[in-house]
């Protein structure tokens, strides 16, 4: 599942870490990206749960207005076609999904406002209207209309965010490229795969696995040799005054360049010039773009640079 976008981000915040605490080893570093690795899968599943919990309280609150003596409200009436959702119950079936929230305790019963504010947003939204006048029993229409609403629904929800934000540190960075894989594995459930439809797995292949932890180790052990390369290159500046997060990315960066000869050189650069956009200064992009071009210059010309372009 976790691409290796996201692999990079996980390994950049372990780093800081790493050089914020100066006594630390290489293997808390080692253990600490398998941690925040597992945390990102952890919310993937906890996303998929929503689906599962939101339309469970539908249902109870079908349930309820099926045994009111009372006429039914408009609002008794919304919540049966949300409750009936044949894609939530695919969902709530999925062994995939069942087995690993039960073996990690994953669960939203803290946060029971969450599923209710999700609710409510549901139900009073004009794309739910026209759901309500969609084909019912198809699954397919319920699939799409739950893609809608994680689409429109996730990343404004402040008070999804702040549930997060207590649940688990790692998370915030985590939720746009996470919410991608989860609409991913949405869009794939089909009907005649019931409760056997496969989730996408942690890593998506051994060599992802190998990336990430190759990529902190060799930054870690090759440190001093990299931190010399990058002072070489920026000799009109003062290295003490350029931004720590910048260095960081750049040895980072220089670790990719130099111990992974199947990645274009292109594709690296562009990468890591994103994430000192994202994570550093509003000038580091422009400036580790300019530091790790001409350095990638003069590896070439010294020719201890032999990789793909793009």
């Amino acid at each position: 599942m976790i691409n290796r976008a996201l692999l990079r981000i996980k390994a950049l915040q372990v780093m800081y870490a790493f050089c914020v605490n100066e006594n630390d080893e290489l293997k808390n570093a080692e253990v600490e990206l398998q941690h925040s690795v597992k945390k990102a899968y952890d919310l993937y599943h906890l996303l998929l749960l929503l689906i599962v919990d939101t339309t469970r309280y539908a249902e109870l609150k079908h349930d309820a207005a099926r045994h009111k003596v009372s006429k039914l409200t408009t609002d008794d009436m919304l919540c049966t076609r949300l409750a009936e959702n044949l894609f939530a119950k695919a969902v709530s079936n999925n062994f995939d999904l069942n087995e690993y929230i039960n073996e990690n305790t994953i669960n939203w019963n803290n946060h029971e406002q969450v599923i209710r504010d999700l609710y409510e947003r549901i139900i009073t939204s004009d794309y739910y209207q026209k759901y309500m006048e969609a084909e019912e029993g198809d699954f397919n229409v319920d699939k799409d209309f739950w893609i809608k609403v994680l689409k429109k629904e996730i990343l404004t929800n402040e008070l999804l965010w702040d549930a997060m934000e207590e649940m688990s540190i790692y998370w915030m960075d985590d939720l746009e490229i996470v919410l991608s894989f989860v609409l991913k594995t949405c869009k794939a459930f089909k009907e005649e795969s019931g409760s056997q439809q496969r989730l996408l797995p942690m890593y998506k292949d051994e060599k992802d696995y190998e990336f990430v932890m190759r990529l902190i180790q060799y930054t870690i052990v090759n440190n001093k040799q990299y931190t010399e390369l990058i002072d070489k290159n920026t000799k009109n500046w003062d290295f003490d005054r350029i931004a720590y997060m910048d260095v960081i990315i750049m040895r980072m960066a220089i670790t990719e360049l130099m111990n992974f000869p199947t990645i274009p050189v292109n594709v690296t650069l562009n990468e890591y010039i994103e994430l000192a956009k994202w994570y550093s200064t509003p000038r580091s992009g422009f400036f580790v773009n300019g530091v790790l071009d001409k350095l990638v210059t003069e590896l070439k010309k010294e020719g201890k640079l032999q990789k793909p372009t793009l």
